[in-house]
């Protein structure tokens, strides 16, 4: 590591701590685009997993009492399938050209329903959609630890409450994110570069949760709504803008 890449994970590890803490989602999102400028995927991918279970430890308990587990055991099922098939797929795929892909996804999506909020609502779609959406989940979190797109569309889509929603966000990202590491750690991948960039992030993250978990606690849903739909808007103009 030169002088500047600790700086860097520590700014990627505030960013996506707090808006994990602010949304229940948000590590592989903000912090990858800034990660992958300094560290490699095989390490970059994994610390994604290990930033955001570290940021949702302090809410653990309070989510395994007030989770709705059979309404969200279709989704959650689903995304832990879709883990290994994304990780099998990581080293097929360009890490450039897949930022590109999903950049330009997140940009038209989150662009649309910014315009369209308010207007729209999916009333239909029940236990079978929802294990789709934690399946494409799981793949994009086996892949490069984005597994909060797919619920994020969804709960949009379904205009879940703003507490309904960053539970759920939660709760898929701590199983699919810690999914991913096991993954990992089976597969060899986890590395003493993990081990150093995880140090100099954590003490980032959490301050970064410490601090989104309190902003979200002003927030009513349309606000909430918009954050995160403007959170995910910008991800994607970086994601796209860091394509070489």
């Amino acid at each position: 590591m030169d002088w500047g890449t600790p700086l860097v994970i520590s700014a990627g590890a505030l960013i996506g701590g707090l808006c994990n803490g602010l949304t229940g989602f948000g590590t592989g999102l903000t912090a990858l685009p800034l990660w992958l400028a300094v560290l490699n995927p095989t390490v970059a991918t994994p610390l994604v997993g290990v930033a955001s279970i570290a940021g949702h430890l302090p809410s653990l308990p309070a989510l395994w009492r007030e989770a709705d587990w059979r309404r969200l055991a279709p989704m959650l099922v689903a995304g832990v399938l879709g883990v290994p098939l994304g990780f099998l797929l990581l080293p097929l795929i360009k890490v450039d050209l897949f930022k590109l892909i999903v950049g330009i996804v997140l940009i038209l999506y989150c662009g649309f329903m910014l315009w369209a909020a308010g207007h729209l609502r999916l009333r239909r779609g029940g236990a079978g959609m929802e294990a789709g959406v934690g399946f494409v989940g799981g793949v994009l979190g086996g892949i490069a630890g984005l597994s909060g797109p797919p619920p994020i569309v969804w709960g949009a889509l379904k205009a879940w409450p703003k507490a309904q929603r960053r539970q759920t966000l939660q709760v898929f990202n701590t199983l699919i994110l810690l999914a991913m590491l096991m993954a990992s750690l089976f597969g060899g991948r986890l590395s003493m570069g993990l081990l150093m960039a995880s140090a100099i992030a954590l003490p980032a993250t959490l301050a970064g949760n410490w601090l989104g978990e309190r902003l979200y606690r002003r927030l009513d849903d349309r606000r909430f709504d918009r954050v995160v739909l403007g959170l995910v808007f910008l991800s994607g103009i970086v994601m796209v803008a860091s394509y070489r």
